[in-house]
């Protein structure tokens, strides 16, 4: 399998197709979709996620292997036994507001995609599923501050993170369904 798209490889052909989201928006929606039990499929993933003029912009464009790169990645991530998923955010050295920025995106495209999936959620969110899904909830309407001191900043953020990156998992083993049971949208 080919290597994962890095963050600021992905936001450049975003930019360059012009497709009106960023790159920790689109791999939240799909992480989210998948997730929550939504079936996607390696050649209309976009098209899965009701991202159709994407999809149309993708293929013509001649950079659909980087968006198979995506999906293969978040795919294999979500299934890896050592629990490798990480969200898709800028790497370590950009400045705080960017990754602050990309976190909040991310989890605004995680929400869509459970939404977009087909989950039966009419039960009601109770238990740990609620209140991960009410925290990314939080965190998508949030406009984060810089604290007294980088070190703080940092060690907060690796710290919201870990509880983004874990609580996406917690939501896959809650929401996912076995293939036959999963639905096309």
């Amino acid at each position: 399998m080919d290597t994962a798209p890095a963050h600021d490889e992905l936001a450049r052909s975003l930019e360059r197709l012009r497709l009106g989201l960023g790159a920790s928006e689109l791999h939240g929606s799909l992480a989210g979709f998948l997730c929550a039990g939504g079936l996607a499929r390696p050649e209309s993933w976009l098209t899965d996620l009701a991202l159709d003029d994407a999809a149309e912009v993708v293929a013509d464009s001649g950079e659909g292997e980087l968006f198979l790169r995506l999906f293969e990645s978040v795919t294999g991530d979500l299934a890896d036994p050592d629990l490798g998923f990480e969200p898709l955010l800028p790497a370590d050295d950009a400045p705080m507001p960017e990754r602050t920025a990309a976190l909040v995106d991310w989890c605004r495209g995680f929400l869509g995609g459970v939404g977009l999936s087909g989950a039966d959620l009419s039960g009601g969110l109770e238990g740990d599923l609620g209140e991960v899904l009410g925290d990314f909830n939080r965190i998508a309407s949030s406009a984060f501050s810089e604290g007294d001191s980088p070190e703080d900043d940092e060690e907060a953020w690796a710290e919201v993170v870990e509880y983004v990156r874990v609580g996406a998992l917690l939501v896959r083993t809650e929401l996912a369904r076995a293939p036959g049971e999963a639905t096309r949208h």
